[in-house]
């Protein structure tokens, strides 16, 4: 393996202005990794011309001393961002085909810094999973393996893909989005960093849409530092999102002092779950432990309407996928089914989408449309809006009561195998979002950060979840846990 894939963003930043290698030699080591590893699914459309044209452009701005922090630094980028010219799919075969005439505002001021894209990568279909295991494209594959075990291990999802390809070093770092967990769990499961902002931090614009009230796009990391230094690249108000806050950018890595001392970090004890796992409420007891250690003061809170998170989400979700997802239908752009002679625009329709969706996403639509139906609007859909309200007020009160940021395991459990939940109740496989819903439905940002590896050798995460709009301070904590934890395991390459 290359060493230099292997570098974080700001190593790479500092030695690319050293003079120690340039963006293209960076780039095409990348390019080396992804070829290499096709077994773990998580590239699914290669741009090796892109990528070494923006890395050549890369090397003029820093030969005439560019000050992006994010120039010649080669990422990937997840398949529901909008790319120009490239497949944009959503992981879904309704969109087979689909290359857009537009570029996605995020990925837009990524290319205006000077990164460098190395391809798209895998995800469940229009963001619907945890397991990445609903994709067109087949499994993305996690690059850990039990202790003594070859079995293949989920990423998470739905940003598997992203998550698969930073643990496996073949992209310095990857976009995410994360509608009720999708950046956090896989970054979890797979001894990453992931980064959820405030909703309306970072631009939604031509990000194929999911929930659009509950998505947000984000940074998938190695580090702390290098989620600071990423999102300062993708945030910023764009009036082409009429959800955008208009407001200023810090700088996110200057926010990192590592001072915590006086910080006040709840402890809800609502998240102390019926049978949450030995190793999952240890590792939540050591980290308190260690924040604690560092100076900050650990209180316990409550967060009464937790219990109701779930479900309302499941609610809101599938409600807004419903509508969405109603555009795609065989007329404008992606797939159309074959025909029939004597067929209208009825079976049109119908055919297109009964092949092009996937079984979870017509799940979801179905269940979507059900709860805005007239006879169940109020029901569900209204009565679930209301719940989202209290929600988000348990956080405004435990914020309002001088708490600075809410700590929290990031999964219930460690990575589990591929198919090991294909014959389980749908639940099951939506309870692996029990600790991050809660962050989508009040709009908040949230962080997971591995902080050690269970009885198996898999890495555990766990979540901060901050004041809306005060990143910086949340990654200034992160990074002490992160500091505090040491973890710096990775896994032993198979692949």
């Amino acid at each position: 393996m290359s060493e230099l894939s292997k570098l974080t963003i700001a190593e790479a930043r500092d030695r690319l202005r050293a003079g120690d290698f340039t963006a293209t030699e960076l780039t095409r080591a990348c390019l080396d990794e992804i070829d290499r590893a096709d077994a773990l699914g998580a590239f699914v459309h290669k741009t090796p011309e892109i990528a070494l044209e923006q890395a050549g452009a890369a090397d003029a701005r820093l030969q005439a001393g560019a000050e992006s922090a994010m120039c010649g630094i080669p990422l990937g980028i997840k398949d529901l961002f909008c790319t120009q010219g490239v497949p944009s799919q959503a992981a879904s075969n309704i969109l087979d085909g689909f290359r857009p005439e537009y570029e996605s505002t995020v990925t837009t001021k990524l290319w205006q810094a000077g990164s460098v894209m190395l391809g798209k990568l895998n995800m469940d279909e229009f963001a619907m999973g945890s397991s990445n295991e609903t994709s067109t494209y087949g499994n993305a594959v996690n690059p850990w393996r039990r202790a003594g075990d070859t079995a293949a291990l989920t990423p998470g999802g739905s940003s598997g893909g992203s998550a698969s390809a930073v643990a496996a070093d073949l992209c310095l770092a990857a976009t995410g989005t994360d509608t009720g967990g999708s950046i956090r769990q896989p970054a979890a499961f797979t001894g990453t960093t992931g980064l959820k902002p405030t909703y309306g931090r970072v631009s939604r614009w031509g990000i194929i849409a999911f929930a659009s009230s509950l998505d947000q796009a984000g940074p998938m990391t190695k580090t702390v530092r290098d989620a600071a230094i990423m999102l300062t690249a993708m945030a910023g108000h764009d009036p082409l999102d009429s959800t955008s806050a208009d407001l200023p950018v810090p700088d996110f890595e200057a926010a990192l002092t590592g001072d915590i001392r006086g910080r006040r970090i709840g402890i809800p004890r609502e998240y102390r779950m019926d049978g949450m796992p030995a190793e999952i409420a240890g590792l939540w007891e050591d980290g308190a432990a260690m924040l604690r250690d560092a100076g900050a003061e650990i209180v316990d809170i409550s967060l009464p309407h937790t219990k109701y998170a779930l479900p309302t989400y499941y609610v809101l979700a599938p409600a807004e996928a419903s509508s969405n997802l109603a555009r795609y239908d065989g007329v404008r752009f992606g797939r159309r089914a074959r025909l029939a002679q004597g067929d209208g625009i009825t079976e049109m329709y119908e055919k297109t989408r009964a092949e092009g969706f996937g079984d979870e996403v017509k799940r979801r639509v179905m269940v979507g449309t059900y709860v805005l139906s007239a006879g169940f609007y109020d029901a569900y859909y209204n009565r679930a809006r209301k719940v989202r309200a209290l929600i988000k007020r348990d956080f405004d009160n435990a914020f309002d009561a001088g708490i600075d940021a809410i700590l929290t395991p990031a999964t219930p459990s460690a990575a589990f195998g591929l198919g090991e939940m294909a014959d389980a109740d749908p639940v099951q496989m939506y309870l692996n979002d029990v600790f991050t819903v809660t962050v989508n439905l009040a709009g908040l940002p949230g962080i997971s950060v591995p902080a050690g590896l269970d009885g198996a050798g898999l890495p555990l995460g766990l979540q901060l979840i901050g004041q809306p709009w005060e990143e910086g301070d949340l990654l200034n904590i992160a990074g002490a846990l992160e500091k505090a934890a040491g973890f710096a395991a990775k896994p032993a390459r198979w692949w």
